[in-house]
């Protein structure tokens, strides 16, 4: 089979295509409308503080099979930036993107869910200031909010959306931030779980249906032997080592990451927690095989196309007519479950963990929250001029290198920390992966990331935080 290294995707779709698009979008509408009608029956006019907690965490009702399917399809919206590195670097991409993240996810399931229980909090920055203290909960509100600006998702959406209609990307990203703002306000974190739960069983089905349909047209192992690099079948990737377990302390942000406790902090128990995320945890091992080799097969068969879309590019050309529009509706998925969801987060940052205490929970202020994230969201993907494997590591590193050493040592050894060590440490991180990131190093230095950087500077500031007084009172 000989295929095309680029293509006018709208010219490839058939009708029936678009049938089967058309039809998986609004089966998700139809599961927004379902959360809001549930969030209806639900409300409770004089009790606000309780309408708050439905609309941010479901009423802490998650159930086992809600949390799975919002948990697995939060983490795949950037499609585009994973299938790139797997095209690019091969089975690197399954290492960088996956396998540090298992580590991670499974730290969470036995080391945190445990520890943090007892907290009862509604958001990370709550649960961190009821560790440390006030001040710690607004710097990491702080955090929080540039951890959750959805940049990369925006441009995973705008891409997906101008390869289908062209235009300019920052038009496309503004529409389809838009539509997703909308459905974000309509029925909360219930209407936003309930996309999910469709956006999860198409998203998994999609990519395996590329991958199964590719071994079936030309092979399987043997063919990508053949017809790639060895440096495709590399856990490095041809990169140095230090470089690799870069992704590896990213992945441990994993431990501060603000969409996991929200989804722990909703389910029903404790024990739902820990089996959903071990569950999750399989799912994107096997989305992760499904998305790795399947870029792989787009390198072996179309080596010249571009690496930003040639996963795209390469499944519209194999898959049958009705299975390319159901393939399409997974990709807009993957994309979709994460956008809404980090949106959605980041408006819970503005309204409840940044502003002032009087102003706390209320529903409105959500609302201007994603709004006002959804266009600086925009506004950061040209500034970042589309690049998302940049987006993760710039703003991963400053999880990893500032939040997570604090935070851990805080479930390690409880009432340790205080606010101001947590403060100082945090500040003192930001301030030396900043510096590192923007100076010119050479010679031995010009390899040490500024993910290295930070991690030292927030460990020495934590250890001189223990031995000045002033920082050890609350």
């Amino acid at each position: 089979m000989s295929l095309k290294t680029s293509i006018e995707y709208s010219e490839v779709l058939t009708t029936l295509d678009w049938v089967v698009f058309f039809i998986v979008l609004l089966v998700t509408i139809g599961s927004v409308i379902y959360g809001q009608l549930k969030k209806s029956e639900e409300v409770d006019e004089e009790n606000e503080k309780a309408n708050f907690l439905d609309l941010l965490l479901m009423g802490r009702q998650l159930t086992l099979p809600l949390f799975i399917a919002t948990l697995v399809a939060t983490w795949y919206g950037g499609i585009f930036g994973v299938t790139k590195i797997a095209f690019e670097s091969g089975l690197y991409n399954f290492v960088t993107q996956g396998l540090f993240w298992y580590v991670a996810y499974i730290l969470f399931a036995f080391l945190i869910i445990n520890r943090i229980e007892s907290y009862q909090a509604v958001t990370l920055p709550d649960l961190i200031g009821k560790m440390f203290g006030p001040n710690s909960a607004k710097l990491s509100g702080v955090f929080n909010f540039f951890n959750v600006l959805p940049i990369a998702y925006t441009i995973s959406l705008g891409l997906f959306s101008q390869l289908l209609f062209g235009g300019e990307l920052w038009i496309n990203m503004l529409g389809g931030v838009i539509i997703v703002i909308g459905y974000s306000m309509m029925g909360g974190f219930r209407a936003v779980v309930f996309s999910d739960l469709i956006q999860f069983f198409v998203m998994c089905l999609g990519v395996f249906l590329i991958l199964a349909i590719s071994v079936g047209t030309f092979g399987g192992l043997g063919f990508l032997q053949e017809n790639l690099p060895t440096n495709h079948f590399s856990l490095t990737g041809g990169y140095p080592i230090s470089t690799t377990l870069v992704w590896g302390f990213i992945a441990l942000s994993t431990l501060v990451d603000p969409n996991f406790y929200q989804r722990v902090f909703a389910a029903k128990s404790p024990k739902i927690a820990k089996k959903g995320i071990l569950i999750s945890t399989f799912v994107w091992f096997c989305f992760d095989i499904c998305t790795t080799f399947g870029a792989m097969y787009a390198k072996a068969v179309i080596p010249e196309a571009a690496s930003d879309n040639a996963y795209l590019t390469y499944a519209l050309q194999i898959l049958p007519p009705g299975v390319r529009g159901f393939v399409l509706a997974g990709i807009l998925a993957t994309i979709l479950s994460t956008l809404d969801s980090y949106l959605f987060l980041a408006g819970t940052t503005v309204s409840y963990d940044l502003v002032p205490e009087k102003h706390k929970g209320k529903a409105v202020l959500h609302h201007i929250g994603v709004a006002s994230v959804g266009l600086l969201s925009i506004v950061m993907a040209l500034v970042f001029e589309g690049n998302i494997k940049t987006v993760w590591k710039t703003l991963g590193s400053y999880s990893a290198a500032c939040l997570l050493l604090p935070v851990m040592y805080g479930y390690l050894f409880p009432g340790k920390i205080k606010d101001r060590q947590f403060v100082f440490a945090c500040v003192v991180g930001v301030i030396g992966t900043s510096y590192w990131r923007n100076a010119t190093h050479t010679g031995f230095w010009a390899n040490i990331d500024e993910l290295y950087a930070g991690i030292l500077c927030t460990t020495l500031a934590l250890i001189i935080g223990f031995k000045i007084p002033v920082l050890r009172r609350n």
